[in-house]
């Protein structure tokens, strides 16, 4: 169905997030705007949630500046979020942390928090405004530390345990109006990493370009082994998860 609403916009000539809300953590960051600026161009209405103070100005290839409702939140206080994400059509959860060779217990607490919890937090959330009248879609930007060493040990374990918490509750929250799309990403430049090998506008672009062609496992690396390794991931995760659990 997603695959045949792109083929009737395209054919229309429409762009396709004309019409649709898309709300997004971490907007302020380098992936945020440049995610900003390309669903912008493709028709969506905005909601920039950030935990920056500063008014986020964001412009379009001419200079003007990109029509968005910035919403303030922190770490913690997603239910603060719920009237928001109930008039989202697109919810992506793209903010995150980095703490590089930190190792202590407030290190701990805030890899796990941000990467991780958080993240659940707002999914369940989402999830709960699914009452099956309109399609709605989470993107969840995991990254390839998932499956590889990112040089970051508590990165590592918070992405990967993300990772974990959406394959398990993807096997209950996802249906025909609630779309899980899972966004592995390898090193771009952010501050999170400022020596990563892609821009942020090139990985936004090839975002787009891929939930275009109704991707839910959207890749993004240099590194060609993700692609080989990552889809065995999900696909023994869910066969796993399925097995050994049950619905509640």
């Amino acid at each position: 169905m997603a695959q045949a609403e792109a083929i009737a916009h395209r054919c229309m000539g429409l762009p396709r997030f004309q019409g649709r809300t898309v709300a997004l953590t971490g907007a302020s960051g380098s992936l945020g705007q440049a995610l900003l600026q390309q669903l912008d161009a493709e028709g969506a209405q905005l909601i920039a949630l950030t935990s920056s103070d500063r008014p986020l100005r964001i412009e379009r290839a001419n200079g003007d500046p990109i029509p968005l409702e910035q919403v303030r939140w922190s770490v913690g206080q997603e239910q603060a979020l719920s009237d928001v994400l109930a008039r989202a059509d697109i919810l992506v959860i793209n903010h995150g942390v980095n703490c590089h060779g930190e190792r202590s217990p407030e290190a701990v607490v805030r890899s796990l928090e941000v990467n991780a919890l958080s993240s659940w937090r707002l999914l369940e959330l989402y999830a709960q405004q699914d009452d099956g009248t309109r399609k709605r879609e989470v993107w969840i930007n995991t990254s390839e530390a998932e499956i590889q060493a990112a040089v970051s040990p508590l990165y590592e374990i918070s992405k990967r345990l993300q990772g974990q918490l959406l394959s398990l509750r993807s096997l209950d929250l996802a249906t025909e109006t609630f779309r899980i799309r899972r966004l592995v990403l390898g090193p771009f430049r952010s501050a999170l990493n400022p020596i990563g090998l892609m821009s942020a506008a090139f990985v936004a672009r090839e975002i787009l370009r891929q939930t275009h062609w109704g991707l839910g496992l959207v890749i993004v690396t240099p590194n060609p082994l993700t692609y080989l390794l990552m889809p065995l991931a999900t696909l023994s995760r869910w066969a796993y998860f399925r097995l050994v659990s049950s619905r509640p």
